[in-house]
């Protein structure tokens, strides 16, 4: 993965370069430099209205109570794509209206869920993680006691219950030291 990444790093930006002297070469530097700035602007619109429509769906995904994971699919994807529009260049600027645009993001978002459902089965197994140990966890309601050396004797009251002057408003029970 480093191997993949590195060589990405570095032929995507001579990739970029090639593309942009080909256009200007084609079309004059000012027009090239144009449209890259123009192509820029729109993707910034774009990430934000797309951003802003997933980030409402999201959220009222949440409100009913369901998991979000198309609407967080989504987003991921969005935001990659509007890296990528704002990264100067004519093929990242493709790409990333790939990840922004709502339909060609539907059929990239199909094949990044079975790749990443590949690699999480070959990372973990197609049953999950093999010998992972669940814990089980219970809360309640615990009172606060002080110690016998942190209050001296006649301070504490019977039963563990603090006097009223000690009592938090969280402690529960009334306001005059009664479970």
């Amino acid at each position: 993965m480093p191997a993949i990444l590195f060589a990405l790093l570095i032929l995507v930006p001579i990739a970029e370069l090639y593309v942009i002297v080909q256009v200007g070469q084609e079309v004059g530097i000012f027009a090239t430099l144009a449209l890259l700035i123009t192509v820029s602007i729109l993707g910034a619109y774009l990430l934000k209205r797309e951003g802003t429509a997933t980030w409402k769906r999201l959220r009222a995904s949440m409100a009913e109570g369901k998991m979000p994971t198309t609407e967080a699919t989504d987003g991921a994807l969005i935001l990659l794509g509007g890296a990528l529009l704002l990264t100067p260049g004519f093929l990242t600027d493709v790409v990333g209206l790939l990840f922004v645009l709502p339909a060609s993001r539907a059929v990239v978002k199909g094949g990044a869920r079975k790749l990443m459902g590949g690699w999480m089965v070959k990372r973990m197994g197609p049953a999950g993680y093999v010998g992972a140990k669940v814990y089980e966890a219970r809360a309640s309601k615990v009172r606060r006691n002080r110690s016998a050396t942190s209050q001296p004797p006649e301070s504490q009251s019977p039963g563990g219950v603090l006097p009223p002057s000690d009592r938090r408003p969280d402690d529960g029970g009334d306001s005059q030291g009664r479970g």
